[in-house]
């Protein structure tokens, strides 16, 4: 291990300290670390110098910042560009699956009332329901474009997330998985060319299901299209994200299978969705809500990552409102939870 970071300071020593302290720096570093690790055993340390000078790697950070928010370079690129860079640079790499949303794994979340009303026709089942109870989120998209389609940096992505709420410590009933919910979606961003207050801008649109795999009075699920705005200045970002449900025949019957599950959704979770983020000295705070005007039902979910170990973070939620899953889109509670994140939301 010693012999190891010896070499790297051989390497770097003479690359960095004549380097200005710029985004470029991290490109470098990576760049010594991929030659390293992955270079042909000939390759010397002049070679690794040169391919990894200032103005190389400059070079291509500017080729690949060519698909973030930023393409022209006028303006710097902030939370949203930043991360898009760093996914372009291994997000085709095979051997790498690329972060959606947030993954996260909460061994423990408390909720001030347990959603019992769903669960009504399972004798015996809702009693027994705990008031804490475990939750994850694994989330990943998938690029479909290698060059640009439309817009230069633009790109279209295939996007899965699935939430799943456990019981785990409900002995009465086996600790079963409450409840599951999937979402698959397509999606297309691109870059705008506008730069209000000074920051960069841009947006994506898409379309998505969500379901909860579940059958007759317990099934619920829909369909929607979205489009979202996308601002982005230093280390704060925004997003605006109103979508129209996709509508779907109603029920002829109580249990009709093809019938719409969850006709009133819209008036409980709404009809858009704004969120920010804030990164302040390795910390990320987070905000999401939605609202419906006419009903005036909604809800607030406020999100704290910070470091833990490693890659590691640790993870603080709280949530009001309705529709924290699908199977409460309709039921209002508030809920607390911390646990441990595999990334940030940038």
């Amino acid at each position: 291990m010693l012999k190891r970071h010896a070499i790297l300071s051989i390497i770097l020593t003479p690359i960095l300290f004549f380097t200005p302290l710029t985004i470029a720096q991290d490109a470098i570093v990576d760049c010594v670390m991929q030659h390293y690790i992955n270079a042909d055993a000939n390759l010397t340390l002049t070679d690794i110098r040169e391919r990894c000078s200032v103005d190389n790697v400059t070079e291509q950070e500017a080729e690949i910042a060519r698909f973030s928010l930023t393409p022209d370079s006028v303006t710097a690129p902030g939370a949203i560009s930043r991360r898009i860079i760093k996914e372009r640079q291994t997000e085709f790499d095979p051997y790498v699956i690329t972060p959606h949303k947030i993954n996260y794994i909460l061994p423990m979340i408390a909720t001030n009332a347990i959603n019992k009303g769903a669960y009504s026709t399972y004798d015996g089942y809702e009693d027994n329901l705990e008031d804490v109870e475990a939750k994850f989120q694994l989330s990943f998209k998938v690029p479909l474009n290698h060059n640009s389609m439309l817009i230069e940096g633009d790109g279209l992505y295939f996007g899965f997330t699935i939430q799943a709420w456990w019981q785990i410590y409900a002995e009465n009933i086996s600790k079963p998985f409450r409840e599951t919910n999937y979402q698959p979606e397509l999606f297309y961003l691109a870059p705008l060319d506008w730069h209000p207050f000074g920051g960069n801008t841009g947006f994506t649109v898409g379309i998505e299901h969500q379901s909860n795999g579940r059958a007759q009075n317990l099934s619920r699920s829909w369909n929607r299209v979205y489009a979202n705005f996308l601002y982005e200045k230093d280390n704060f970002a925004l997003s605006f994200r109103p979508w129209v449900r996709l509508s779907e025949d109603a029920k002829e019957f109580d249990l009709d299978p093809k019938g719409d599950d969850n006709p009133d959704i819209d008036d409980f979770l709404g009809s858009s969705e704004l969120g920010m983020v804030y990164e302040w000295d390795n910390l990320e705070f987070s905000f999401s809500g939605r609202r419906n005007f006419s009903t005036n039902k909604g809800s607030a979910e406020f999100g704290f990552t910070f470091p833990l170990w490693g890659k590691l973070r640790g993870y603080a939620t709280v949530f009001t409102g309705y529709g924290e899953s699908l199977i409460d889109y309709n039921y209002s509670q508030t809920r607390f939870g911390l646990g441990i994140a595999l990334n940030n939301v940038l």
